[in-house]
């Protein structure tokens, strides 16, 4: 769980740096990604792939 939070936090951090998110557009999108990323990883821990 600690690992997951870990990454949940990084990811937020890097958001806040990406100079690819110019619009709303662009920034609904990287969270949408980031979203999709935490989603996967949670599956894999749920399957004990962790």
């Amino acid at each position: 769980m600690k690992r997951f939070a870990a990454m949940l936090l990084l990811a937020s951090f890097s958001m806040t740096f990406l100079g690819a998110c110019n619009t709303m557009a662009g920034a609904g999108k990287d969270v949408q990604d980031l979203g999709e990323t935490v989603e996967d990883k949670a599956e894999d821990c749920k399957d004990g792939k962790c």
